[in-house]
């Protein structure tokens, strides 16, 4: 990525040592923006610089964005068993947080960036449009979705609430290697991958338990895409994923395709009660991205394509977005 951005800015991103934050946080920085991750408590090793901040403290949000241009919001509570145990402690994690962002960014004049999810959608539909508002079937979709009212009741003419949905990709810091597949189509290209690439074999989970269909993207062109987001200042509602709605069991044939990997290798069967997610999940969360892709002016992101290049980051090592910074 040797092409960097005509106009650098200071970017604070939040969860920025995650999975979805870590590969927008060096995408911004390899195009040539200067990157800030917000954290609880300290962090070392990052390639960017890090900010230890109190999100329970506007005050110590509003400090920590002193100068900076936006601030991209993907921090989250991962434990989704605990959401469904604590529900006010799932509340202020996300909703709170995010209310407490947005109100520090709209202080400092920073360009709030909220990273949504396509599990704000019941399932019912196919290829939603970026207007529509969601109906969430589980309790983090609706953490997610109210989050997405914050950013629009506090900032309305200055925030983008950005979905995503099936993401592919790597942890740009590092770890033991990609999580198992869940119910969702969060690392599941990169578990079966790394399965068929043993020449073991790999069960695509099936069922009315399961997200059944969506429209994937890759974590490095989420960050491309971010990063246009925050030159244009766009607002509202976007969709940053694929062209393309796949089911489960067809995106494991093209991963097998473009990877050069046995099919013959592919199972298929229900998850096993332990991995069942703690409340229903929506069948068909895909997105449509039209109005994005005409707003931030992208080209075109098939299936296909996202996953070569996702090939090429597990070659290289490296982040492979499609998009190139702005000019």
């Amino acid at each position: 990525m040797s092409t960097v951005s005509a106009r650098p800015q200071l970017i604070a991103v939040t969860g920025s040592t995650g999975f979805v934050g870590s590969n927008i946080a060096r995408v911004l920085q390899e195009f040539g923006h200067n990157v800030v991750g917000l954290a609880r408590r300290p962090v070392t090793g990052t390639p960017w610089m890090i900010r230890e901040v109190d999100f329970e403290s506007v005050d110590s949000l509003t400090e920590a964005l002193a100068g900076a241009d936006a601030v991209v919001h993907c921090a989250i509570q991962n434990d989704f068993n605990r959401l469904v145990d604590n529900h006010d402690e799932a509340y202020d994690s996300f909703v709170g947080m995010t209310a407490r962002v947005t109100m520090a960014a709209r202080s400092t004049g920073a360009h709030v960036v909220y990273v949504s999810t396509d599990w704000v959608m019941d399932g019912t539909g196919h290829r939603v449009p970026e207007t529509e508002m969601g109906n969430p079937v589980n309790y983090y979709g609706f953490l997610k979705a109210m989050g997405e009212q914050v950013v629009r009741d506090l900032v309305p003419a200055g925030g983008a609430v950005c979905r995503i949905a099936g993401v592919m990709g790597q942890h740009q810091l590092g770890g033991d290697g990609p999580r198992s597949q869940d119910v969702g189509f969060g690392y599941f290209v990169h578990s079966l991958v790394d399965a068929l690439s043993r020449g073991d074999r790999f069960i695509v989970w099936n069922g009315p338990d399961v997200n059944q269909v969506t429209s994937p993207s890759l974590a490095a062109e989420i960050g491309a895409q971010i990063e246009r987001v925050i030159d244009r200042r766009a607002t509202g509602t976007l969709h940053l994923v694929g062209d393309d709605a796949i089911s489960r069991f067809d995106l494991a044939l093209l991963v097998c395709d473009v990877f050069g990997l046995d099919h013959e290798l592919l199972d298929q069967a229900p998850p096993p009660t332990e991995s069942l997610f703690p409340a229903p999940v929506p069948l068909d969360s895909s997105l449509a991205n039209e109005h994005t892709k005409q707003v931030l002016d992208l080209g075109p992101t098939s299936i296909r394509d996202l996953l070569a290049a996702f090939r090429e980051e597990l070659a290289s090592g490296n982040p492979t977005p499609l998009s190139r910074p702005s000019t």
